[in-house]
């Protein structure tokens, strides 16, 4: 099969060459992933506003298909944190969570977004998640874990209030209620906490999640054998249904497409980020290269299908990925059994999510919303860049008192913006040679004397539209400060890139230089810019014959075309030409 078509099979590249060891050491790490997705699953889905099943489901299809169809050994796929609450977000305005009808625009926007991310990858768009900044990537994934812990006060505490709105809304809510908490139901979130937060910290290789369940769902049962089950008050999530992820479809109506399409697009932008990160950590961990377009494909094909088998958005999860390479995985068929596993495991246990408490859960929800806060990341963000520490606020703050998808366009907008900003006044260095120099080298030391008839000066950064007033307010700085120096010499192996308007501007100032009696000279010119020059005309308009590939080739010229009795009464004879 020609290359072009090589993204329909991209495990035939792995597939063949499985060992039984490798299949061995794949089927130890996919129990082990099987068993923390138990928990996780569960919790995500509460956190989208799903039945606590379709968090299951989506680390089944989904995670095979992601692993068949991308390019990352160890990556694994399934439910996360962030595109649960985005999720929740953007469909709990639109429909009540839990119900029927929010199921379906769950579907149909896991859909959608599928059909977004493999467009993309067909595209060769493997370079568009470049444009979500770590610091937007950072900050939204902070903002989210409080609003993730501020959803689940009301089953922490076991007060009856409504846990919609944003951030300050729910936190409102809870201060009115806050003198309402349930004992029992406090108790049993605190202790889950305390157990996760010690089985994590002295006891690693045990999955801390799970063991917070187990722990949370004891108390709960030894308070309802001591003060009676009515009394406690304390809510369970209820039996999961023991079946394979059942058959479901999108509805894509123009209605529901036209009011998903902006989550589905900050969904998909995220998601793919999420999924591109992970994959390209773990492959340096691992020795090798992933494909970010490949990768697109994969996730698009994941949550394509996880739409018609029950499961909703679903992208790289860092903490079954981590599992997964840390357990030993070799190949992607880990994620494969993984998924396997999960099915199996599913039908033996599910029915005891009866004894799981609602309180439980939020312990361990408080759990995952301050591992998924880093701080370590956010110091180093604050104290490295006052710009990046901007678009982390932003997004942060956004996300947590705006709508979460928005969060993300601000953040990618503001990032740039201030990338824009920052290349739109490109760096203007003013250059002479420096007899102090080995072989006068250039130098732009504030000391160093000038030419009085020719000035020499350097870019660093490319010309295009947004750089073109920048660029000749400083031409117009220097003519208005130095009219004595009617040359000007542009050194431009700092210019990569010149556009229409970029090469007009120095059209313009060779024309305002020539007309004053001087001349305009381009000093080692890349190819690049050389051949964006010729397309725009532009080289032939400042004149070829003042373009030069040496700055001793240019000097020997252009001291020619110097007023020859200005040099005659000059003390700075900076050139070697000046003093023979």
């Amino acid at each position: 099969m020609s290359i072009r078509w090589n993204w329909l099979i991209p495990f035939a590249a792995w597939l063949p060459g499985i060992s039984r060891g490798d299949i061995k050491a794949d089927l130890i790490a996919a129990l082990t992933g099987a068993i923390v997705v138990l928990p996780q699953g569960v919790a995500f889905a509460t956190i989208a506003g799903m039945p606590p099943e379709y968090g299951l489901y989506a680390g089944m299809v989904p995670a095979m298909i992601a692993a068949f169809f991308g390019s990352s050994r160890h990556l694994v796929s399934g439910p996360t944190t962030a595109a649960s609450v985005v999720l929740f977000s953007s469909l709990s305005l639109i429909a009540v969570p839990g119900t029927p009808d929010y199921v379906t625009l769950a579907l149909t926007l896991t859909f959608m977004v599928g059909v977004l991310e493999l467009a993309l990858g067909l595209a060769r768009m493997g370079a568009l998640v470049n444009f979500i900044s770590h610091s937007v990537v950072v900050g939204f994934t902070a903002g989210a874990a409080l609003l993730i812990a501020a959803k689940q006060l009301k089953h922490f505490f076991g007060v009856e209030m409504d846990s919609g709105g944003h951030f300050h809304d729910i936190l409102i809510q809870f201060g009115r209620h806050a003198l309402e908490l349930n004992p029992s139901a406090t108790t049993v979130a605190v202790t889950t906490l305390l157990v996760g937060i010690a089985v994590k910290r002295w006891l690693p290789k045990v999955p801390y999640m799970i063991a917070a369940m187990v722990g949370g769902s004891l108390i709960a049962a030894a308070l309802s054998l001591l003060l009676g089950g009515d009394q406690t008050g304390i809510v369970t999530v209820g039996a999961l249904p023991a079946t394979l992820p059942p058959l479901s479809a999108p509805s894509l109506t123009l209605d529901n497409i036209k009011h998903l399409a902006p989550s589905a697009l900050a969904v998909t932008l995220f998601a793919l980020t999420e999924a591109v990160s992970i994959g390209r950590a773990l492959a340096v961990r691992g020795g090798y290269r992933i494909d970010g377009n490949q990768e697109f494909i994969g996730q698009g094909l994941s949550n394509i299908a996880g739409s018609f088998f029950s499961g909703y958005v679903a992208t790289g999860s860092f903490n079954r990925s981590g599992v997964n390479y840390e357990a030993g995985a070799r190949t992607p068929l880990a994620a494969v059994f993984a998924g396997l596993f999960l099915m199996i495991v599913v039908l033996l246990v599910a029915p005891l999510a009866s004894y799981l408490p609602n309180a439980a859960m939020a312990g361990v929800l408080f759990l995952v919303a301050w591992g998924l806060i880093d701080f370590v990341e956010i110091r180093h963000i604050f104290h490295a860049s006052k710009r990046e520490a901007a678009v982390f606020l932003v997004t942060f703050l956004s996300a947590l008192f705006l709508e979460l998808e928005f969060a993300i366009f601000a953040g990618v907008l503001l990032s740039l913006v201030l990338y824009l900003e920052r290349t739109s006044k490109p760096r203007i260095v003013t250059l002479a040679p420096d007899r102090q120099l080995p072989k006068h080298a250039f130098s732009s030391g504030p000391d160093v004397p000038q030419c009085p008839q020719l000035r020499f000066v350097r870019i660093d950064g490319s010309l295009f539209f947004g750089s073109v007033a920048h660029v000749e307010q400083a031409f117009d700085v220097l003519r208005a400060r130095y009219p004595a120096q009617k040359h000007l010499a542009l050194i431009a192996n700092g210019i990569n890139f010149v556009d229409l308007q970029g090469g007009e501007a120095l059209v313009r100032e060779a024309e305002r230089r020539k007309a004053s009696g001087g001349g305009f000279y381009l000093i080692n010119v890349k190819q690049g810019l050389w051949e964006a020059l010729e397309r725009c005309g532009c080289m032939e308009a400042t004149g070829a014959r003042n373009v030069f590939q040496a700055k001793d080739a240019a000097i020997h010229a252009i001291y020619q075309k110097l007023d020859k009795a200005v040099c005659a009464g000059c003390e700075k004879r900076i050139f070697r030409e000046c003093r023979i």
